[in-house]
């Protein structure tokens, strides 16, 4: 993976924070790393339901796409706003 590819991780990572941050209500006092971190493991969080429900055909583990991403996201967000308060 290139620095493009980081690039592209952090762009995406932060899209889906955003997007999660603006599904969940209530204020989220979380600057751009952390809303990108968010995004990151939503899709980390994401890749790991999608392993549960459908078996990769390879076996290995891949990150989800946006639906399970944001999803993911909405979880460790309210785990945040739940545990860390």
């Amino acid at each position: 993976m290139g620095i493009f590819g980081i690039i592209g991780i952090i762009i995406v990572g932060f899209i889906v924070g955003l997007i999660a941050r603006a599904i969940m209500p209530g204020a989220d006092k979380l600057g751009f790393w952390l809303t990108t971190a968010l995004g990151i493991g939503g899709s980390i969080v994401g890749g790991l339901l999608s392993s549960l429900i459908w078996k990769s055909p390879d076996g290995k583990f891949h990150p989800a796409g946006w639906v399970l991403s944001i999803l993911g996201a909405l979880i460790l967000l309210w785990a945040y706003n739940n545990f860390m308060r």
